[in-house]
């Protein structure tokens, strides 16, 4: 895996906040739709203004249970948004025009279609693939083609079928590190060298192999030793392995949400993908303050 100014140099930490906008009906977290341009709008220059580095913009929800969309279905909520973005990125002095779209946005999709169309309006940006590739055989070589960075994360099964898929004989960690070193063979053989491992919190996992999977940062970073440092993505914003075993709604759960985020960071995730945004650059500052008191490796 590559670094770059997104992940932070190689061997060094840089964490960052990706800011998650839902543009669709079924988020599990229901504060987090926009449905509107103005609240799409809104929700950007909100996020940009709390910190954020990154903005993650998904059409399709894909929590358990969810309903599927068609891609037409998928691109008709996000034409709109991608619009807004293209005369934002043309500002004078923008975030997006001082930075770049290539690693400070990304968007939440696994059909390699929706990619295609949004680089032929918006030009670069980060695919973020729940299914890293498996659920369209035409994403990775799509991915290479146009030399996007890639967020794979590990899954199985479909919304529907996931949580029945949860069975890790050798345990949920290893099969996570088995699964990215077979990913990054394939994804080299596309020409993809720039990419983040998600392990995938809430996708066919219990809510304790979730835990399991937290506390297995370092090993799942350790597996990839030999390479320059790993960038790992942690997206557990408001799940449910947060909610359920405090017995409270994902509503009441930015609390909890702050709390694993700080313990990610601190086992060694690269990027929190948070819908609190002004929280998580919180945790992140906090982070950089104990780090500095904390043993080197």
């Amino acid at each position: 895996m590559s670094a770059n100014k997104i992940y932070g140099e190689t061997g060094k930490r840089s964490p960052k906040v990706m800011g998650i906008i839902n543009i669709n009906r079924e988020s599990f977290y229901s504060n987090s739709r926009c449905l509107t341009p103005a609240e799409f709008g809104k929700r950007l220059d909100g996020m940009l203004e709390q910190g954020a580095d990154m903005i993650d913009i998904g059409a399709c929800s894909t929590r358990p249970g969810s309903t599927p969309v068609t891609p037409e279905q998928e691109w008709e909520y996000l034409k709109e948004p991608l619009g807004y973005l293209q005369q934002y990125i043309c500002r004078p002095n923008s975030f997006f025009a001082k930075n770049g779209t290539r690693n400070t946005l990304s968007i939440d999709t696994f059909n390699s279609g929706i990619v295609e169309k949004a680089y032929e309006m918006i030009g670069e940006f980060t695919v973020n693939d729940i299914s890293a590739g498996e659920d369209d055989p035409l994403m990775l070589g799509t991915v290479g083609k146009l030399n996007l960075p890639y967020i794979a994360m590990h899954k199985r099964g479909t919304p529907g079928t996931m949580q029945q898929m949860c069975d890790y004989p050798n345990g949920v960690v290893n099969e996570v590190i088995r699964y990215f070193k077979a990913f990054e063979e394939k994804a080299a053989t596309y020409g993809i060298s720039e990419w983040l491992l998600d392990p995938g919190y809430g996708f066919a996992k219990t809510i304790e192999q979730n835990y399991e999977l937290l506390a297995g940062i370092p090993q799942i970073i350790g597996a990839f030793d030999d390479r320059p440092y790993p960038p790992i993505l942690v997206g557990i914003s408001r799940k449910g392995m947060i909610w359920k075993p405090l017995e409270i709604t994902p509503e009441e759960a930015l609390c909890g949400t702050a709390a694993l985020n700080l313990q990610a960071l601190l086992l060694g995730a690269s990027v929190i993908r948070v819908h609190d945004v002004k929280e998580g650059v919180q945790c992140v500052k906090l982070y950089d303050k104990l780090s500095k008191f904390l043993p080197k490796d």
